[in-house]
């Protein structure tokens, strides 16, 4: 056991040398949209990850500057979600890195399919996602940061997690599998799988849902999806209370922002951390303030009622993690 031990911790360093030596021998990532991809795995479960990274304007390599990893939706693509939730524009003007992954089709050796071989995120829902269940995502996305931080001077401090749809789901599991990483999250129209789970540390949650979304009822019910075997849907109350549980979050404060906008926080959470809740009137399944890719007929409304990317920018730029305290070494 000791020698497999000593074996596993000369790996690890060998790769972590790997990552951290690449900025010696590469240039300063230019302004603007960068193709990367990353081996994750090992044996029969070892891929190829691909994402876009998108540098903003006056990046010099040196200064650490935050990082907010977007999730496309089931069927989607990194380069897609950044036409539909303009994270490329924001990051632009407020100066942090974006990053947009790709999720693996069940047939990751076919080429990808929005309706026979999707893009799909191992978002833990267990027997959900058709094909997907023994991809490692949260290994990819944790070594995704590492190079991130190692290559484009993300700062450890403020790593943000969100996504749509069935990223949504990924984002939550990314919130509560990663939280030693992760400063906030915000899933938009999408559940949180996990229950009876605790933090490592606490991470702040923002979520969005539409009230005219189908394939996320307010109340919950049974949805019809082409790449699921779940076809049952919690009430989205319930993803709230069971973060709200692993935060220790005390009673609601509600606001009606205007143009059918509800707004529900809880910020005393012993814990730490605090959870807010939009809910659009009249939102389908589309990003708030965004771009669909899909017909109305099938998802819904959309609503420019609510501007998810501000809004979540906002939230995340609140929310830097706090320093976490090491433990006094104890004296023999």
């Amino acid at each position: 056991m000791r020698r497999a031990a000593i074996s596993m911790i000369v790996a690890a360093a060998i790769v972590t040398s790997a990552i951290a030596g690449a900025p010696a021998n590469q240039p300063v990532p230019a302004p603007g949209n960068h193709n990367e991809s990353i081996v994750v795995g090992t044996g029969a479960n070892k891929l190829t990850r691909t994402f876009v990274v998108h540098v903003p304007p006056g990046f010099d390599g040196k200064s650490k500057i935050p990082l907010v990893i977007m999730l496309h939706g089931a069927g989607g693509s990194g380069a897609g979600a950044i036409a539909e939730t303009g994270w490329d524009a924001k990051s632009d003007r407020e100066g942090f890195i974006a990053v947009f992954p790709d999720g693996t089709p069940p047939h990751p050796d076919m080429p990808a399919q929005f309706l026979f071989n999707p893009r799909l995120w191992n978002d833990g829902s267990g027997s959900g996602t058709i094909g997907v269940e023994h991809v490692d995502d949260l290994g990819f996305i944790s070594a995704m940061i590492d190079l991130l931080e190692a290559r484009y001077s993300a700062d450890p401090a403020r790593i943000y997690c969100t996504g749509f749809s069935n990223g949504a789901s990924m984002a939550f599991s990314v919130g509560l599998n990663l939280s030693d990483r992760i400063a906030a999250i915000a899933p938009v129209a999408g559940p949180f799988w996990y229950r009876e789970k605790q933090f490592a540390y606490p991470v702040p949650l923002l979520f969005i849902v539409g009230t005219g979304d189908p394939f996320n009822p307010i109340d919950g019910g049974n949805v019809k999806l082409q790449w699921e075997k779940i076809k049952s849907r919690p009430p989205v109350e319930d993803s709230l209370k069971e973060w709200e549980r692993m935060l220790g979050c005390g009673p609601e404060m509600e606001t009606a922002r205007g143009n059918g906008v509800l707004e529900i926080t809880y910020d005393h959470c012993i814990k730490g951390g605090e959870v807010e809740y939009y809910r659009v009137q009249g939102l389908g399944h589309v990003w708030p303030g965004g771009k669909s890719r899909l017909p109305e007929k099938y998802v819904g409304k959309p609503s420019d009622n609510l501007n998810a990317t501000n809004v979540i920018w906002e939230f995340f730029k609140a929310h830097p993690r706090t320093p976490i305290a090491t433990p006094a070494a104890k004296n023999d």
